[in-house]
């Protein structure tokens, strides 16, 4: 019979999927009922140090193959989050918390991590790829330099494993990830969304109040897969696959791909948390039909096609 647990960086998790920040990672019910629904683990909403109201709406719009959104990292700051954190890791029953943080400077994330720590998550994500939040995200993660400094304090704030997400809106995003590892990153989180947006063309203007957005959806699969692919060769860290999933198969491209591991958002906020069971029973069947007995023996085995 197929086996879909994993262990990764240390974390043991029923399952290969995770909830990516910025959907129902808000309060520690949605988590929970995220982890009810099969998640192997979970990552909270991006959290800064203090509260942060993001832009006006219009911040999300749907397009062809996905959403756009432009919230601006909107979110009610450490203190008042680690009350809802501590909902969840009450309740999680062994199923991994992943914190996500942003900061505009690496001692500020760094006190970020040290609190999540304190607040009982099992790791920390930093958020190094939001493409719209001037400051802040992809304009820290698109400088290597930066990703390395970064990485590097959050990693000697805390004792759990330190996962980074990236931007794709780079030249090179292997230089990104190889900049992680050098700065002690536990693993690779890939990708974040793709910069993009949307325009009435009756009211001839943006869509979204910030006008430019980060991609998500369908849509940003093949680049999500090509950017696994790529930084697969390049590192020895453990990658996890973002952008564009909403069946086992696309967990298995993601795998074979170099991914240990697979997050999903989108198809969460289109189909509900339903699609966990879903794809769990799915990738049971896909294993079991191609005769893989583990995650593990799908791992990267595009590369020796």
């Amino acid at each position: 019979m197929s086996n879909i647990s994993v262990e990764l960086c240390g974390l043991r998790m029923a399952s290969p999927l995770m909830l990516a920040s910025g959907i129902l990672g808000e309060t520690g019910p949605s988590l929970l009922k995220v982890i009810g629904a099969g998640a192997g683990a979970v990552v909270t909403k991006s959290i800064g140090k203090v509260p942060r109201d993001g832009y006006p709406n219009p911040t999300v719009t749907e397009v062809d193959g996905g959403l756009l959104n432009a919230i601006g990292l909107s979110n009610p700051g450490i203190e008042a989050y680690l009350e809802e954190l501590g909902i969840a890791v009450k309740g999680a029953k062994g199923t991994p918390i992943i914190a996500s943080i942003f900061g505009g400077e690496a001692q500020e994330c760094a006190g970020l991590a040290r609190a999540m720590e304190k607040g009982g998550v099992a790791a920390i994500e930093m958020n190094l790829g939001c493409p719209h939040a001037k400051g802040l995200g992809a304009d820290i993660g698109s400088d290597a330099g930066l990703v390395k400094e970064f990485t590097v304090a959050v990693k000697a704030a805390v004792k759990v494993p330190v996962l980074v997400k990236i931007t794709p809106n780079v030249t090179d995003i292997t230089a990104i990830a190889q900049a992680v590892e050098e700065g002690g990153g536990d693993a690779i989180v890939a990708i974040n969304t793709v910069r993009g947006m949307a325009i009435d063309a009756d009211l001839e203007r943006p869509i979204l109040s910030n006008k430019l957005g980060g991609l998500s959806g369908p849509a940003i699969k093949p680049v999500g897969l090509a950017a696994v692919y790529r930084i697969y060769d390049k590192v020895k860290v453990p990658i996890i696959g973002v952008g564009g999933i909403t069946s086992a198969r696309d967990v298995a491209e993601y795998l074979m791909a170099g991914a240990s591991a697979v997050q999903i958002g989108t198809a969460v906020w289109r189909d509900g948390v339903g699609v966990f069971g879903r794809i769990n029973r799915d990738l049971k069947a896909f294993m079991a039909k191609h005769g893989h007995k583990t995650v593990a023996d799908m791992v990267g085995v595009a590369h020796r096609a």
